[in-house]
């Protein structure tokens, strides 16, 4: 499992340091060498779309991450934050997500998180918020709302900035979703606020 977690990490360490000072700045508190932890592997029903991510990933800047989450992600430890009692079966098979960096992922670091959101087709995350400031980046293209707006369609390789608080929703149509995060300034394994609203 070590090969893959690193792998990740060194194409992650180069797809953000392509994206803006905004997001460089998130992983400058990251060492050359963060821990590594021995996880196990942990699947999900959801992961069967990473293949469908990986081709909608073709010729972006991030093709290659997701390409090597589609061939070997089965292999790291993946995990839900809310259950069917939140959301319904529906959701819970169509969701994941699995932390590289942060308090509880493949790397250790107390000060910043990254990971990937994996979400299926026709799902609907509704509003939520974290103390943590966090951005997102898809790498394939879905829906996003933020505060009070309307939700709009996100290109692959958008930066996505939610400030500590600001409340947030995704949406996918007819393909999965797919997109790397980075969380700071807060609780670093915190559970979301959901607001309620899934307009």
């Amino acid at each position: 499992m070590g090969k893959i977690a690193q792998e990740l990490l060194a194409e992650v360490r180069a797809y953000v340091g392509g994206l803006g000072p905004t997001v460089a700045d998130f992983i400058s508190p990251w060492a050359e060498d963060l821990p590594e932890r021995q996880l196990d592997s942990a699947s999900l029903a959801c992961l069967r779309h990473l293949d469908a991510c990986a081709a909608n990933a073709e010729g972006t800047a991030g093709e290659e991450i997701a390409r090597l989450l589609a061939e070997r992600g089965q292999r790291l430890r993946w995990g839900q934050t809310y259950t069917a009692d939140d959301f319904g079966t529906a959701f819970i098979d169509n969701y994941g997500w699995v932390e590289l960096v942060g308090t509880r992922g493949h790397f250790a670091d107390d000060s910043v998180a990254c990971g990937f959101l994996l979400l299926g087709p026709n799902v609907h995350y509704p509003d939520h918020h974290h103390e943590a400031e966090e951005i997102y980046v898809p790498l394939t293209g879905a829906m996003w709302r933020m505060g009070d707006g309307d939700f709009a369609y996100r290109e692959p390789g958008e930066v996505i900035h939610h400030r500590s608080n600001v409340s947030h929703a995704m949406k996918t149509a007819g393909e999965p979703l797919l997109a790397l995060y980075l969380w700071r300034g807060g609780p670093l394994a915190a559970r979301s606020t959901v607001t309620g609203r899934t307009d």
